[in-house]
């Protein structure tokens, strides 16, 4: 791959190192980095921290968008290049304007509303070619009870001509999946 492919992930922000959360993001980073792409986060802890962590390990590149509304949050110390946003709003559409691909980790209410808007994004064509998984079954749940009102009447959206969320049962299924679908493109 030539070109810099950059792959955002969301997460919490709550795991710490040793959670299982934290040690399978931090893999994620390791086996994301091995294959040539460049990570983005909202560069603070847990899952972003853990992703970023990996990708440094593996000798990757990593990117951290952060955003004045967070007060109290610090940089976290993987990170090559700080992007700051003023706002919460700017800080998601820069880690959704930066990222060639998509990964949804474990997370609350701020990582379900990343995965919604992405998700939207995609479905409603306002961007293309950009691959979305998910790590493991957490988001199973959310993505079948949508995909209940969106694949049950015909519609030209995205997801009901094909799922556009990919659920990925391992960090090395996330790699694999996203290598295959960026080097279609």
């Amino acid at each position: 791959m030539g070109k810099e492919f950059i792959v955002t992930v969301f997460g919490s922000s709550r795991p710490k190192e040793g959670d299982t959360d934290y040690e399978e993001a931090r893999v994620l980073g390791r086996a994301l980095a091995r294959h040539g792409f460049t990570i983005c986060s909202g560069g603070y802890g847990g899952v972003m921290e853990a992703v970023s962590r990996g990708a440094k390990e593996a000798g990757g590149r990593t990117y951290g968008v952060t955003a004045e509304f967070f007060k109290t949050a610090k940089l976290n110390a993987w990170i090559d290049v700080e992007v700051r946003a003023k706002t919460w709003e700017e800080r998601l559409f820069e880690l959704i304007r930066r990222a060639d691909a998509f990964v949804a980790c474990k997370g609350g209410t701020g990582t379900l509303v990343e995965l919604a808007v992405v998700w939207e994004m995609l479905n409603k064509s306002v961007m293309t070619g950009k691959p979305f998984a998910v790590l493991g079954d957490f988001w199973q749940p959310v993505l079948d009870r949508v995909r209940e009102v969106e694949l049950g009447h015909p519609a030209p959206w995205g997801e009901a001509n094909g799922r556009l969320v990919y659920v990925a049962t391992s960090p090395g299924d996330v790699a694999s999946h996203l290598i295959a679908k960026l080097k279609q493109t």
